[in-house]
């Protein structure tokens, strides 16, 4: 009989880093409650005390909670629907060139193409964040109020997210949870919308069809075609999964638990077992210091025989090679096995969440001096070192530019909010050290993106038409950027026939924003 579905620690539920608990570390009880007079500089103070990490500034807090997100989400809603409400959207955004025709524009997907979830999940989180937490929002514009940025971001969540809701029949793809997850699940959690989470149900049911228990897995695609040196087609002879399907779980585990449908987490849980086997290398010959269990790279994509459920071949699509560690899919793994273990408890996924990001962290650590470069600090002083903990596209992969290597931002934005699952979930366990070990980690790797990374042609919010908020350039003479953040690598895979590298996107948007809200919902941020 399929075990039945676990909760996970969330924000309702945690009795660790959340809901004004305290935690012990180094002998030392620190209260983790924020109060609505918390400061930025107070929460920083609480961060280096608590974690024993000193590294955080006010400038951190200041560009991860700045005026200039909200604003960017809400001008390329508004830009690329208009303000009618009979406007709907039937493209979204993916890409942001950083050169050429079209820099700082994005460029757009159809409806049904699997990261569509991104952007609507942004106005969501964003409405969170003004709705739990508005202290975290500011703006410069003392004409306008939160409620009519609340309001706006209502409406434009709304008109972005009921265009994917027939995707939640669909049982030809298993990105169904990036589809879905990110704007539904807040529209069920924040909004009480019951036909979102009747949405997220059917979703999870439809993602389950392409469970295939000879193989122990979820069929990931049902053709490879977007490379030009091979082609794969024949579904009968042909089960392809990919180290990215693992985010895709966590809708499972939710609807279960919503539902009582035990086979869908049972599902999961399996599918993870069994990439953990397939997917993830054991790196025997490497070890970081202060973590004594195994370290694990990753593979990108496993072909699986129908008919016995063998491993008929190992390959990538997005990495360098099949035997490098592309990171982004190292970063996919982090957060998959991070998410799988807050719902299970189960040891093993444990075991692989942390060995992905120990090894992550070590690549990082021990990449090249000249994946470090000066930046200037805007502020007059000395420029700063910045970029170590900004991810290579592919960490195996030769640089053809050592003055400019070619990074992967969202790979490190996706590790970061994997990690930040993890030490919630070891600290709501009693394993404070360790949990202090990845929340450390995830602070530099974002810290260090947004020094590196973040765009700096800035936005603006103001009071619009009919006092509807708005957004306007923080300098009209500069070349609009879009997107919050810079430097992302959709694949620069030598056969890949989309290959596109250096530029904005959508989903390190997404995690960015997401690693915000959840550091607030860890009782630490702008708030």
């Amino acid at each position: 009989m399929p075990p039945a579905a676990i909760e996970p620690e969330s924000s309702e539920m945690s009795n660790g880093l959340l809901n004004g608990t305290s935690l012990k570390t180094n002998g030392d009880i620190h209260d983790t409650k924020w109060s609505e007079s918390s400061s930025q500089e107070a929460n920083s103070v609480s961060l280096k005390q608590s974690w024993g990490w000193g590294g955080l500034y006010a400038d951190f807090y200041r560009d991860l909670y700045a005026e200039n997100i909200t604003a960017k989400i809400m001008h390329v809603a508004q830009r690329y629907t208009g303000t009618n409400a009979s406007d709907i959207p039937t493209f979204y955004p993916e890409i942001v060139p950083q050169s050429g025709d079209n820099e700082g524009q994005y460029k757009h997907r159809p409806v049904d193409f699997w990261t569509s979830g991104f952007f609507p999940g942004s106005i969501y989180l964003l409405l969170e964040r003004s709705t739990r937490y508005p202290k975290s929002m500011g703006h410069q514009d003392t004409r306008l109020t939160l409620s009519q940025v609340r309001d706006e971001l209502e409406v434009l969540g709304k008109r972005w997210s009921d265009p994917l809701r027939r995707m939640a029949h669909r049982t030809d793809t298993h990105d169904l949870g990036f589809m879905v997850m990110p704007h539904m699940r807040l529209r069920w959690e924040l909004c009480h919308e019951r036909d979102a989470l009747e949405n997220i149900k059917t979703a999870a049911v439809s993602l389950y069809s392409r469970f295939d228990a000879r193989v122990g897995a979820i069929r990931s695609w049902d053709a490879l075609l977007f490379l030009d040196n091979v082609q794969i087609r024949d579904k009968s002879s042909n089960f392809l999964v990919i180290i990215d399907s693992l985010c895709n779980l966590e809708m499972l585990y939710y609807a279960a638990a919503h539902t009582g449908y035990g086979y869908l987490a049972e599902a999961a849980t399996t599918h993870a077992k069994t990439l953990k086997r397939t997917h993830l290398r054991k790196e025997l010959s490497h070890k970081r210091p202060g973590y004594e269990g195994a370290l694990y790279s990753t593979c990108h994509v496993v072909n699986f025989s129908p008919a016995t459920g063998h491993i008929q071949e190992v390959r990538t699509a997005q990495g360098y090679s099949r035997d490098t560690t592309w990171s982004r899919g190292q970063g996919w793994a982090i957060l998959g096995y991070a998410q799988s273990f807050a719902w299970t408890g189960d040891e093993e996924l444990l075991d692989a969440a942390c060995g992905l990001a120990e090894y992550f962290l070590l690549r990082l650590e021990s990449a090249p001096a000249y994946v470090e470069i000066l930046q200037s600090t805007g502020d007059g002083s000395a420029p700063q070192k910045a970029g170590r903990y900004v991810p290579l596209w592919d960490f195996d992969a030769p640089v053809e530019d050592i003055q400019a290597p070619l990074r992967d931002v969202s790979a490190g934005v996706i590790a970061a909010n994997g990690m930040l699952v993890l030490a919630q979930a070891l600290t709501a366990r009693g394993q404070h050290e360790r949990a202090k070990r990845y929340l450390g980690s995830a602070l530099r790797i974002v810290d260090d993106t947004l020094k590196f990374s973040l765009s700096q042609q800035k936005m603006r919010l103001q009071t619009g038409a009919n006092g509807i908020a708005s957004a306007v350039p923080c300098n009209e003479d500069e070349v609009m950027f879009e997107s919050v953040l810079r430097n992302s690598t959709v694949s620069w895979h030598e056969h890949n026939l989309s290959a596109s590298g250096d530029h904005g996107l959508v989903y390190a948007d997404y995690y960015l924003i997401e690693f915000g809200n959840r550091l607030l919902q860890l009782g630490y941020g702008n708030i």
